[in-house]
């Protein structure tokens, strides 16, 4: 009868030692894995809010309603908040059109923040719209905050208008339009298609903004918005 032979405890002991290694490996490995795939989600989902955030500010450009005797160009900067009207967007319940919203763009504390009004469909209303942005601009109140959103961090922000073929400063007398106000006893707002004039809507206007490392891409990022009808006869 042949005599069966089993494993020695020094041959178990080695054969578990391996084991453990391999099981050691396998898990660091698994775990390099698993936190590649977590910093490239979160790439990928700060990537998203830029451009997110981007999309709407193109999107506001691109529906502003420029308004006799309130701001010609439709848009007003005056080196620290951006403020514009806009056609809403949303419907009101009885299906119809909800007016203008007056939109403003600020950077505070390396914040860039993004605060709306309500629907408006008054002189009266949109002027008081537009004073609260101003204010909400400089110094906000509990109130005024509570219609802005909280965007993503920046370090700086600079915007630059393109007018007579040449990118200038918009707080130069060609650019700087918000010089009338409505009259409150206007019963209604009367958008203008267009506007001419040394007030007028820029042609372009350039975005630069400077993106801190947490925002998924650091450094200097330009962006240019381009007036619809414009038309670059330059040659």
């Amino acid at each position: 009868m042949q005599k069966q032979r089993g494993f020695t405890l020094i041959e178990l002991l080695i054969a578990i030692t391996l084991m453990a290694v391999l099981a050691g490996l396998s898990w660091r490995g698994l775990d390099s894995l698993m936190r590649s795939r977590d910093i490239t989600q979160a790439q990928v989902d700060k990537t998203a809010v830029l451009q997110t955030v981007l999309a709407q500010w193109q999107a506001d450009l691109n529906a502003v309603q420029p308004l006799p005797s309130l701001n010609e160009a439709g848009v007003n900067w005056d080196g620290r908040t951006l403020r514009l009207t806009r056609r809403a967007t949303a419907w009101r319940a009885d299906g119809a059109d909800a007016g203008l919203w007056v939109v403003a763009w600020t950077l505070r504390n390396n914040q860039w923040l993004r605060w709306q009004s309500a629907p408006v469909q008054t002189r009266a209303t949109l002027q008081q719209a537009w004073i609260q942005a101003e204010r909400w601009g400089q110094n906000p109140s509990n109130d005024d905050a509570a219609f802005e959103t909280g965007l993503l961090p920046l370090d700086a922000w600079q915007l630059t208008y393109f007018r007579g073929n040449a990118w200038t400063n918009p707080l130069s007398s060609a650019g700087n339009s918000d010089t009338n106000a409505p009259s409150s006893s206007a019963p209604a707002l009367t958008p203008q298609t267009t506007a001419t004039g040394p007030g007028a809507l820029p042609d372009a206007i350039r975005l630069q903004i400077d993106l801190p490392a947490n925002t998924g891409v650091r450094g200097r990022l330009t962006l240019d918005w381009v007036r619809p009808n414009f038309s670059n006869t330059k040659t």
